[in-house]
C-alpha cells in the first residue's frame, strides 16, 4: 500500500515525500479511507503509529475539496489533552498541509492568550486546542463553534484520566449537530465507549494493536533495587553505558524535581517537566533534550504524555505507574516508526504489586537483572504463572558479568542471602556492573 492509493491528493503527497515518509503506516491505511469518505471512526492506537497523520492528511484534503460557507472561521477543531501534543499536531498541520491554501492555529494554556487572539482573528480553518484554554477563549468571544465541519478528540483517555471530561461536554454543547467526529484513543476502556456513544454516528472501528500490548521492538528489563538506591543506580547505568538521551519517568512533580537535582549534582545534565513548570520551561527542557544539551529528561506521565522524540533509545521508569497501562504509554515513548527500543524499570519491594499488574496487563513476564553492589534487602519475586519469561539471545546475556561462583548455590551470602527463599526467576540475564562489558541499550550489538 502506498499514499496515493490511499487516494490523498497531490499537494499532500508531494509534503508527504518531502517529509521522507513512502508508505503509510496501519493506523494510516485503516483511518484515512473512511475519514475521506466523511464517516465517524472511533480508532484504538499507541503512540508512535502514525495516528496524527491519520487524521490530520484526510482532514488537510476534505477542507481544501470545498470553500467555506463564511471564510475566516474555524472548520475543523482537534482537542489534545497537553500542550506538548497540542503544539506536535499543529506541527503535522503545517508540515502535511505546506502546499495548500488553509490556515491554522494552536491555542494552549501556560502561555499569554493575547498572542493566540491575534492569530484567531486572522481567520484559521484548522485550530488545535487544549480543553480549557478553548474554553477561555470562546467565553472570551474569540472563538466561534458555528462552522465546525469536523471535531477530533485525540488521545481521549488521557483526557478522561486528566478530569476533562466536563470541559468535553461543555463543548460539545457548543458544535453544530450535522459534523463529522474523530476520536483517538490508546485503548477502547469501557470510560471511552461510553463517551463515544453520545458522539459518534455510526462510527467505523479501527484497531491496529492489540489492548494494551507494548511495542515489539522495545526490549523490557526490571532491575529490583532498594528505593533508596534509585538514585544511584540510575546515575551508574547512565555514566557505565554512556547514555546520550534517556527519558526517565517520575510519579510525582517533586520526585521529577529531587531526581534531576540529584543527577545534576552527579555531572549528569537533567532537566524535569511536569504540570508546575511554565510552558517556557517546558519547551526549552525538550528543545535541550532533542538537540542534546541535556542527557536525561524526568518526567511525570502527564508532561511525557504526546513527547515525539525520534529515535529515543531509551526510557527509564525511576517510579512505575499506579495505572498498569500508562506502562504501556511510557514505554511507546521509544521504539517508535520501526525503531528498536529499550525501557528499564527500578522497581522496589513496595512496587511489587504494580509490576504485578503491569505483566498481567501485557500478558508477559519482565526480565529481572540486578546491578553489582545495589543488590536489594528484599528481592522482587516473579509474579503468578502466566507463560515462560522471555530470556535473551546468547548475544546478549555474554555482556554482562556473571554472576559470582557462589550466586544461586547458597555460597553468596552477602545481605544474609542464601540459594532459597526470594523466588527470584530460574531464568534471567546476567547482572550488569562491571565496567569492561559492551553498553548496555547501544544499538544492534545486544541481540
Amino acid at each position: 500500500m502506498t499514499f496515493d492509493e490511499l487516494g490523498l491528493a497531490a499537494p499532500l503527497l508531494r509534503a508527504v515525500k518531502e517529509k521522507g515518509y513512502t508508505e503509510p503506516s496501519p493506523i494510516q491505511v485503516e483511518a484515512i479511507p473512511p475519514v475521506l469518505a466523511g464517516r465517524d471512526i472511533m480508532a484504538a492506537a499507541q503512540t508512535g503509529t502514525g495516528k496524527t497523520a491519520g487524521f490530520v492528511l484526510p482532514i488537510l484534503q476534505l477542507l481544501s475539496a470545498h470553500a467555506p460557507a463564511h471564510p475566516h472561521r474555524t472548520r475543523a477543531l482537534i482537542i489534545t489533552p497537553t500542550r506538548e501534543l497540542a503544539a506536535q499536531v499543529q506541527e503535522s498541520v503545517v508540515t502535511y498541509g505546506k502546499h495548500l491554501p488553509l490556515k491554522s492555529a494552536v491555542v494552549f494554556g501556560g502561555v499569554k492568550i493575547n498572542p493566540q487572539i491575534t492569530a484567531l482573528r486572522k481567520g484559521v480553518d484548522i485550530l488545535v486546542a487544549t480543553p480549557g484554554r478553548l474554553l477561555d477563549l470562546y467565553q472570551q468571544g474569540e472563538v466561534r463553534f458555528n462552522e465546525i465541519e469536523i471535531l477530533v478528540l485525540d488521545e481521549a483517555d488521557r483526557m478522561l484520566d486528566m478530569g476533562f471530561i466536563h470541559d468535553i461536554r461543555r463543548i460539545l454543547k457548543l458544535l453544530p449537530a450535522r459534523r463529522q467526529n474523530l476520536l483517538f484513543s490508546a485503548t477502547f476502556a469501557n470510560e471511552i465507549r461510553q463517551l463515544t456513544r453520545s458522539i459518534l454516528h455510526d462510527p467505523v472501528e479501527v484497531e491496529v494493536s492489540p489492548p494494551n500490548a507494548t511495542a515489539e521492538r522495545v526490549e523490557q528489563w526490571v532491575y529490583p533495587v532498594d528505593k533508596k538506591d534509585k538514585s544511584a543506580v540510575l546515575q551508574q547505568l547512565v555514566k557505565e553505558n554512556d547514555w546520550q538521551q534517556v527519558l526517565v519517568f517520575s510519579r510525582t512533580k517533586h520526585g521529577a524535581n529531587k531526581l534531576a537535582q540529584q543527577l545534576e549534582k552527579a555531572g549528569i545534565n537533567a532537566a524535569a517537566i511536569h504540570g508546575n513548570k511554565s510552558q517556557a520551561a517546558r519547551t526549552k527542557a525538550l528543545a535541550d533534550f532533542k538537540n542534546g544539551k541535556v542527557r536525561v529528561l524526568v518526567a511525570t506521565d502527564i508532561a511525557a504524555r504526546g513527547l515525539d522524540i525520534a529515535q529515543l533509545p531509551q526510557v527509564v521508569n525511576f517510579d512505575l505507574p499506579n495505572v498498569p497501562e500508562d506502562y504501556v504509554h511510557r514505554i511507546g515513548r521509544t521504539g517508535r516508526a520501526g525503531a528498536a527500543g529499550k525501557a528499564y524499570s527500578l522497581v522496589s519491594a513496595d512496587e511489587i504489586k504494580q509490576l504485578n499488574d503491569i505483566e498481567h496487563v501485557i500478558q508477559r513476564h519482565l526480565t529481572r537483572e540486578y546491578v553489582d553492589g545495589f543488590e536489594p534487602d528484599h528481592d522482587v519475586p516473579a509474579s503468578a504463572p502466566m507463560r515462560k519469561p522471555q530470556v535473551h539471545g546468547q548475544a546478549r546475556m555474554q555482556q554482562h558479568h556473571k554472576r559470582p561462583a557462589g550466586a544461586g548455590d547458597g555460597k553468596h551470602t552477602s545481605r544474609g542471602r542464601g540459594s532459597e527463599g526470594h523466588n527470584r526467576p530460574q531464568q534471567r540475564s546476567k547482572r550488569p556492573g562491571g565496567r569492561s562489558r559492551p553498553a548496555l541499550g547501544q544499538g544492534g550489538n545486544s541481540r
